[in-house]
């Protein structure tokens, strides 16, 4: 339900900045009695305002001010809206008979010591006309009664020692603004192997069922998306186009690139209204990117500066120019204004209205800088993968706070597998029992050619080297991220007939014996099972939408 709050309290209490904070966080609307008093020829004097204000009481028995506010509120208009001031008992009284039923209506008092009152009276800088002194407004006949009004508020807040958000957070408790009981609105997407995996595919194909889509990461990765039409997003949620509804957020812990930030903008024509930045995130500059270029091999990166960035956001704490570079976040970039509001209220904000929220990983589980993992030459326990890795956590708890969301807020982690993995070529590092191109294409039936073309790096086009399905691999990550279902991808690599199924019973033998074995060893459901790179080439099986 809509809220109206009424607000009242004495003169300098801070009931403007107040509404500022409400007016930014839920887009809050407000009435001003003094703008009322004023198209009434009263003059921007105190004394006059209040005089016209009783005068107004007088002649309507208070209901003046419920009267203004059924001109202006609409059936379409915001959540919030406050009305500021209330005067007299009877204003409020007035307000909840006329708007009870279309608004939950919410009386505020808003007070502090007189002592802290005095203080902030002779340094206000008052847009009216005012009493020579604090003494002088308290005998004033409205001051002077402005605080029976406590008596018959919802909520009575002291702002003598506290901001005005966190006199907001006092005075709204409990309406439902701030999300107080946690709904597990939120579903992940991340990658169970290293990379790679077809998670564009499948985000795209699963956005139009959420009202938001978020996106943490770099350039370092990019995801193909089939849906509209075939896509690549480097930094923007591979849903954007397929959802154009969704709000779209790209997290605090993501870093970007500017060009291609801008770039993804321009083609998607996307606007300040549906896009916003954390102003945190990274900005990567063109020295970073020439940082990696000269050391990146040894890894076998994709050198787009991520790595670079990420370790001069942690330097510049003590160095403003580390490895000789500035640091500049999203804030500080002034192609970005219209995009850059803090991600964590507008998360408040979309849970507050039980809002479907996708986030979608990038990358793989065992490129984790903190827990990917290698096959060991040493025993049969993989080891540590550093330093092969890249230069975050890309697990689904990783994800998560590099956007600013709870884990409790979660509901589903969807991870994506593939049915032979790959890694990077060169010097990425090691992988399990690799396998050549023809032999894949010999087992499946699918072109070597078509293999070829279709694994290469979407951000530097390298050819990627493949392996055998790794069961432990996709155990262990199932574990680490705790993966509610599988999403299977590269179907047709187990035969080319698969390409052709459009459910699960038209899928060959050995690709059902293979997915009810990654059942088994994952414990989840393989939910969405990839045939090939089209609208329509998803087997859904999901239980829940």
């Amino acid at each position: 339900m809509r809220v109206l709050i009424a607000l009242s309290g004495p003169v300098g209490v801070g009931k403007t900045s107040f509404y500022e904070v409400l007016k930014q966080r839920f887009g809050a609307q407000r009435l001003s009695t003094r703008e009322l008093l004023l198209a009434t020829g009263a003059k921007s004097e105190r004394e006059d305002l209040q005089e016209a204000g009783e005068r107004l009481d007088r002649e309507t028995d208070g209901q003046w001010v419920a009267d203004a506010l059924a001109k202006q509120l609409t059936e379409d208009g915001p959540d919030v809206v406050v009305v500021d001031s209330i005067r007299i008992k009877k204003q409020i009284d007035h307000i909840r008979r006329a708007f009870s039923g279309r608004f939950r209506v919410w009386h505020v008092f808003i007070d502090a010591d007189d002592d802290i009152l005095r203080a902030r009276y002779a340094e206000r800088d008052s847009p009216i006309g005012e009493f020579a002194d604090y003494d002088d407004l308290k005998r004033s006949a409205t001051e002077r009664e402005i605080r029976s009004l406590k008596e018959v508020a919802d909520r009575v807040v002291d702002a003598s020692r506290c901001e005005p958000d966190s006199v907001a957070a006092q005075a709204v408790a409990g309406l439902g603004l701030f999300p107080l009981e946690v709904e597990r609105l939120v579903d992940v997407a991340v990658g169970g192997q290293y990379g790679s995996e077809g998670k564009g595919h499948v985000c795209s194909y699963l956005a139009p069922s959420y009202d938001m889509l978020v996106r943490v990461g770099g350039p370092n990765a990019g995801h193909w998306a089939a849906l509209p039409e075939k896509i690549k997003y480097i930094q923007l949620p591979s849903g954007t186009a397929a959802n154009p509804k969704a709000d779209i957020v790209i997290g605090a812990g993501a870093t970007l690139y500017l060009p291609q930030v801008l770039e993804e903008i321009g083609k998607l024509g996307l606007t300040g209204a549906r896009l916003s930045i954390d102003p945190q995130a990274m900005i990567i500059e063109d020295a970073d990117r020439d940082y990696e270029f000269e050391r990146g091999d040894r890894i076998g990166s994709t050198k787009q500066g991520v790595g670079a960035a990420t370790a001069r956001k942690i330097l510049g704490r003590f160095d403003p120019s580390p490895l000789g570079i500035p640091v500049r976040l999203a804030r500080d970039v002034s192609e970005l204004k219209d995009f850059v509001r803090p991600a964590i209220p507008l998360f408040e904000l979309a849970f507050a209205k039980g809002k479907k929220v996708f986030l979608e990983g990038t990358q793989g589980t065992d490129l984790s800088l903190h827990h990917g993992v290698c096959p060991s030459e040493d025993g049969p326990i993989a080891q540590g993968a550093w330093p092969n890795v890249t230069s975050r956590d890309t697990t689904a708890a990783g994800c998560l706070a590099d956007a600013g969301i709870a884990p409790g807020r979660v509901r589903k982690v969807i991870m994506v597998t593939r049915t032979y993995p790959i890694r990077v070529g060169g010097t990425s590092g090691p992988i399990a029992r690799p396998i050549e191109y023809k032999v894949i294409s010999d087992r499946s039936g699918v072109p070597e050619k078509d293999i070829a073309k279709t694994e290469k790096g979407t951000v530097s086009r390298n050819p990627r080297r493949m392996a055998q399905f790794d069961w432990e691999q996709v155990r262990r990550a199932a574990s680490l991220n705790g993966a509610t279902d599988i999403a299977l991808s590269f179907a047709d690599y187990i035969s080319i007939e698969n390409q052709k199924a459009r459910q699960y019973e038209d899928l060959t033998e050995e690709t059902r014996r293979f997915i009810e074995g990654v059942e088994r060893v994952t414990n989840a459901p393989v939910s969405l099972i990839s045939t090939r790179f089209e609208k329509r080439g998803i087997i859904d099986r999901r239980r829940w939408r």
